[in-house]
Protein backbone atom coordinates (compact mmCIF):
# COMPACT_ATOMS: atom_id res chain seq x y z
CA UNK A 1 0.00 0.00 0.00
CA UNK A 2 1.36 3.18 -1.35
CA UNK A 3 1.58 6.56 1.46
CA UNK A 4 -1.03 9.03 -0.22
CA UNK A 5 0.46 12.59 -0.80
CA UNK A 6 0.19 15.29 1.36
CA UNK A 7 -0.02 18.75 -0.21
CA UNK A 8 1.45 21.92 1.45
CA UNK A 9 -1.37 22.48 3.39
CA UNK A 10 -2.11 19.36 4.42
CA UNK A 11 1.43 18.83 5.75
CA UNK A 12 1.24 21.71 7.79
CA UNK A 13 -1.63 20.91 9.74
CA UNK A 14 -0.53 17.30 10.86
CA UNK A 15 2.53 18.65 11.41
CA UNK A 16 1.26 21.73 13.42
CA UNK A 17 3.23 24.17 11.84
CA UNK A 18 2.57 26.80 9.05
CA UNK A 19 2.98 26.47 5.53
CA UNK A 20 5.08 28.86 5.74
CA UNK A 21 7.55 27.02 7.57
CA UNK A 22 7.15 24.36 5.02
CA UNK A 23 7.90 26.54 2.67
CA UNK A 24 10.67 27.73 4.23
CA UNK A 25 12.16 24.30 5.42
CA UNK A 26 12.05 23.40 1.94
CA UNK A 27 13.89 26.13 0.70
CA UNK A 28 16.53 25.12 3.23
CA UNK A 29 16.73 21.98 1.68
CA UNK A 30 15.52 20.05 5.09
CA UNK A 31 12.34 19.28 3.00
CA UNK A 32 12.31 17.72 -0.51
CA UNK A 33 9.12 17.71 -2.10
CA UNK A 34 7.95 13.93 -3.32
CA UNK A 35 6.55 14.91 -6.51
CA UNK A 36 5.10 18.02 -8.56
CA UNK A 37 1.40 17.89 -9.38
CA UNK A 38 0.64 18.83 -12.90
CA UNK A 39 -0.27 22.08 -12.03
CA UNK A 40 3.17 22.35 -10.15
CA UNK A 41 1.95 21.89 -6.57
CA UNK A 42 4.28 20.67 -3.83
CA UNK A 43 3.40 16.85 -2.42
CA UNK A 44 5.22 15.63 0.73
CA UNK A 45 5.43 11.91 2.03
CA UNK A 46 3.39 11.96 5.59
CA UNK A 47 6.78 10.60 6.31
CA UNK A 48 8.22 14.63 6.37
CA UNK A 49 5.43 14.96 9.46
CA UNK A 50 8.49 13.21 11.59
CA UNK A 51 10.75 14.95 10.12
CA UNK A 52 9.58 18.49 10.64
CA UNK A 53 9.03 17.22 14.40
CA UNK A 54 12.78 16.15 14.23
CA UNK A 55 13.71 19.87 12.87
CA UNK A 56 12.10 21.45 15.30
CA UNK A 57 13.39 19.08 18.14
CA UNK A 58 17.04 19.83 16.88
CA UNK A 59 16.14 23.74 16.30
CA UNK A 60 15.00 23.51 20.01
CA UNK A 61 18.91 21.94 21.65
CA UNK A 62 20.40 25.23 19.92
CA UNK A 63 21.39 23.50 16.59
CA UNK A 64 20.79 26.01 13.65
CA UNK A 65 18.61 25.61 11.03
CA UNK A 66 21.95 25.44 8.54
CA UNK A 67 23.37 22.75 10.17
CA UNK A 68 20.70 20.27 10.53
CA UNK A 69 20.26 20.85 6.60
CA UNK A 70 23.87 19.92 6.38
CA UNK A 71 23.37 16.76 8.62
CA UNK A 72 19.89 16.10 6.71
CA UNK A 73 21.34 16.02 3.67
CA UNK A 74 25.09 14.85 4.15
CA UNK A 75 23.98 11.36 3.55
CA UNK A 76 24.36 8.31 5.56
CA UNK A 77 27.20 7.47 7.95
CA UNK A 78 28.64 4.96 9.42
CA UNK A 79 27.22 4.96 12.68
CA UNK A 80 29.91 3.38 14.57
CA UNK A 81 32.57 6.32 13.28
CA UNK A 82 29.99 8.95 14.71
CA UNK A 83 29.63 7.11 18.28
CA UNK A 84 33.40 6.52 18.52
CA UNK A 85 34.13 10.34 18.03
CA UNK A 86 31.16 11.14 20.81
CA UNK A 87 32.50 8.61 23.10
CA UNK A 88 36.03 10.53 22.39
CA UNK A 89 34.64 13.84 22.49
CA UNK A 90 33.14 12.77 26.15
CA UNK A 91 35.71 11.55 27.62
CA UNK A 92 37.72 14.85 26.62
CA UNK A 93 35.53 16.44 28.30
CA UNK A 94 35.58 14.63 30.97
CA UNK A 95 39.05 14.56 31.58
CA UNK A 96 38.89 18.88 31.58
CA UNK A 97 36.27 18.69 33.96
CA UNK A 98 38.56 16.79 36.72
CA UNK A 99 41.21 19.69 36.22
CA UNK A 100 38.87 22.74 35.78
CA UNK A 101 38.64 25.64 38.05
CA UNK A 102 35.13 25.86 39.74
CA UNK A 103 34.14 28.64 37.20
CA UNK A 104 34.97 26.25 34.13
CA UNK A 105 33.97 23.37 35.57
CA UNK A 106 30.03 25.10 35.71
CA UNK A 107 30.64 25.70 32.00
CA UNK A 108 31.95 21.89 31.66
CA UNK A 109 28.79 20.50 32.92
CA UNK A 110 26.31 22.46 31.07
CA UNK A 111 27.94 21.86 27.73
CA UNK A 112 27.88 17.95 29.03
CA UNK A 113 24.10 18.65 29.81
CA UNK A 114 23.75 19.89 25.84
CA UNK A 115 25.55 17.16 24.82
CA UNK A 116 23.33 14.50 26.45
CA UNK A 117 20.34 16.18 25.10
CA UNK A 118 21.79 16.39 21.84
CA UNK A 119 21.99 12.45 22.34
CA UNK A 120 19.04 11.91 23.35
CA UNK A 121 17.02 13.40 20.19
CA UNK A 122 19.29 11.83 17.72
CA UNK A 123 18.35 8.73 19.65
CA UNK A 124 14.91 9.57 18.63
CA UNK A 125 15.13 9.82 15.25
CA UNK A 126 13.24 7.11 13.21
CA UNK A 127 16.00 4.61 11.66
CA UNK A 128 13.27 4.47 8.44
CA UNK A 129 13.23 8.19 8.28
CA UNK A 130 13.69 8.81 4.49
CA UNK A 131 16.60 11.41 3.90
CA UNK A 132 16.46 13.71 0.77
Amino acid sequence: MTDVLLKIGELAARAQVSPRTVDYYTTLGLLTPAKRTAGNYRLYHPTDVDRIHLVQRLEVQGVPLEEISTALTAGRTDITEIMERIDEDLRTLQAAAETASPEMHGLLAAIATRIHSLITVALQIPPDLPLP
